[in-house]
C-alpha cells in the first residue's frame, strides 16, 4: 500500500514539473531539458553497442520495437510479436542494437536513400534537406526494453553516441531526418538541435498507425559547433558535445570491413524469407511495384526465390537496375588541361561499378577528358586506372563527376566482383580471397 502510494506521489511530482516547464518560454525550456542530460562517459561492461546480424539478435530487435509501439499505441499488436516494415528488408538499411548482459534491450534503425525512398517522404518534404551537400539517412524504429525506459538514458544516449559515430564514421551520412510524436519533438530539438522540417504537424501518419507526427532534420556537420556552444562548458555527465565528439566507449563494437563501402547488410535469403515471409506478412502486403522494386535491388538468383512475385516480369520492368554500389573511397586524379597543363585533384569515390564511377571533387575537372585515376579501395587495396571523365553537376563547393573506365585492373574487378557476389557485408573477404586466387591462376 505504502509502495503504490509513493508511486502515485511520484507520477504526480512528474506531471506537476511538466506542467511548470512547458508554461516557461522556448529559450528557458529548451536550456531546462538540456540540463536533465545524464550520459555515463563510462559505462558499465555489461553494455555491448554493435550491428544486429543475428537472426537472434534481429528478432529480438523486432520485439523490443514491436512491444514499445503497441504501448505508444503507434500499432496494433501483431501474432508475430514483432514489428516489421519493408525498410528492414534493404540492404541500405542497418539495424543497430543495445544489449545488456546478452540481452537486446534496444534498437534502432538507419534507412539510407533507395529505391524505395523514406518512409517519412510519404508525409513530408525533403527538397530542402536535398538540396544541400551530403547524403541522408532517416532515424527510425528507435525503441527501448520496458525495464531501461526510466533509467535516465542509461541505454537511450549509448545507442544515440553509436548512431552519431556509425553515421559519420561507417555510413556517410551527413543529413539526419526523422518522423517523430509531437509530444518527443522537443527533446530531439532541446538535446540534439534538430529543426523542424515544416511547423506543422501530421495529425496522421498511417507509418505508426495513424498518430501524428512531427518531422525534422539534423546537419550533422553543423550540429558539432552547436553542441559546443551549449554543452563545452558543463560538467562530464551533463556535456554531450564531448559525449558524441570526443569520448571513446569501448562498448561500442563497429562492423569489420576491408573495403571503404557504406552499407553493413546483414540479410541473407534464409533470414529474408524468416522474417518477412514465415514470420509476418510483409512481403504479401507489398505494392506490384514494391515487389518489382525488391528484384531490382536483390538482383542474385539466391534472392528471387524467397522475393515475393510481381505481377510483371522484373526482366520486362521499365525500372532501373541497380547495378552500382554504394561506397566512400579516397582518391587522386591527375589530367592534362586544354592548354596542355597538368593539374591534379583529390576526390572521394561514392559509387562504383564495373566500368565506371562516380565521384565528388573540390574543385574543376575538365569533362571529356582522359584522366589517371588512383583509387584506394580499402585498407590494403588500391587501384590505378585510366578514367574518361564524362559529366559533371555541381553542388555547393563541389563538383559529382562521372568516370568511365578504360580497362579496370585487377584490384578494380576483384572489388566490384566481391561486391555484386557478396550476399553480407562479411561475405566481401571470403568472395576477394576466391577472387585473388582465381585471377592468378588465370
Amino acid at each position: 500500500m505504502l509502495k503504490r502510494l509513493r508511486l502515485r506521489l511520484r507520477k504526480l511530482v512528474r506531471e506537476s514539473a511538466r506542467k511548470l516547464i512547458s508554461w516557461l518560454p522556448r529559450k528557458k525550456r529548451f536550456e531546462v531539458f538540456r540540463s536533465f542530460a545524464n550520459c555515463d562517459p563510462a559505462p558499465s561492461e555489461r553494455l555491448v553497442l554493435k550491428i544486429a546480424e543475428t537472426k537472434e539478435e534481429l528478432e529480438a530487435c523486432f520485439s523490443v520495437l514491436h512491444d514499445a509501439y503497441v504501448d505508444s499505441g503507434f500499432m496494433k499488436p501483431d501474432p508475430s510479436g514483432m514489428r516489421v516494415t519493408i525498410y528492414h528488408a534493404l540492404p541500405t538499411t542497418t539495424t543497430l542494437c543495445a544489449k545488456y548482459d546478452g540481452e537486446v534491450v534496444g534498437t534502432i534503425s538507419l534507412i539510407r536513400e533507395s529505391a524505395l525512398g523514406f518512409p517519412l517522404q510519404q508525409i513530408f518534404d525533403l527538397t530542402s534537406v536535398r538540396k544541400k551537400e551530403g547524403l541522408i539517412a532517416e532515424v527510425s524504429a528507435l525503441a527501448i526494453n520496458r525495464k531501461f525506459r526510466k533509467t535516465g538514458g542509461t541505454i537511450l544516449f549509448p545507442l544515440m553516441k553509436f548512431m552519431y559515430e556509425y553515421c559519420t564514421t561507417f555510413f556517410d551520412t551527413r543529413h539526419l531526418v526523422i518522423a517523430v510524436n509531437p509530444s518527443h519533438i522537443e527533446m530531439y530539438e532541446s538535446l540534439l538541435f534538430f529543426q523542424r522540417l515544416t511547423a506543422n504537424v501530421v495529425e496522421n501518419y498511417d507509418f505508426v498507425n495513424g498518430a501524428p507526427a512531427v518531422g525534422a532534420t539534423l546537419d550533422l556537420k553543423e550540429a558539432v559547433n552547436v553542441m559546443r556552444e551549449h554543452y563545452a562548458s558543463k560538467p562530464a555527465r551533463r556535456n554531450l558535445y564531448a559525449y558524441f565528439t570526443e569520448i571513446k566507449l569501448p562498448n561500442i563494437h563497429f562492423p569489420s570491413r576491408r573495403f571503404f563501402t557504406t552499407n553493413d547488410p546483414v540479410l541473407t535469403p534464409a533470414l529474408i524469407d524468416y522474417f518477412f515471409n514465415v514470420r509476418t506478412h510483409t512481403f504479401e502486403n507489398l505494392s506490384e511495384r514494391k515487389k518489382a522494386l525488391l528484384h531490382t535491388i536483390y538482383d542474385l538468383p539466391e534472392y528471387r526465390a524467397v522475393l515475393p512475385t510481381p505481377s510483371v516480369s522484373p526482366e520486362d520492368s521499365p525500372l532501373r537496375r541497380h547495378e552500382r554500389f554504394s561506397v566512400k573511397c579516397p582518391g587522386r586524379i591527375t589530367y592534362t588541361s586544354v592548354d596542355g597543363k597538368q593539374g591534379k585533384i583529390s576526390i572521394k569515390v561514392i559509387e562504383v561499378s564495373s566500368d565506371g564511377f562516380q565521384a565528388l571533387a573540390h574543385g574543376v575537372l575538365p569533362l571529356n577528358t582522359w584522366c589517371e585515376a588512383t583509387i584506394k579501395l580499402g585498407h590494403a587495396d588500391v587501384s590505378h586506372v585510366n578514367a574518361f571523365i564524362l559529366r559533371e553537376k555541381r553542388s555547393e563547393a563541389r563538383g559529382l563527376y562521372g568516370f568511365r573506365l578504360a580497362e579496370p585492373d585487377i584490384n578494380w574487378r576483384k572489388f566490384v566482383s566481391a561486391l555484386h557476389g557478396s550476399k553480407i557485408y562479411s561475405d566481401l573477404d571470403n568472395a576477394t580471397r576466391f577472387l585473388e586466387s582465381r585471377f592468378i591462376n588465370n
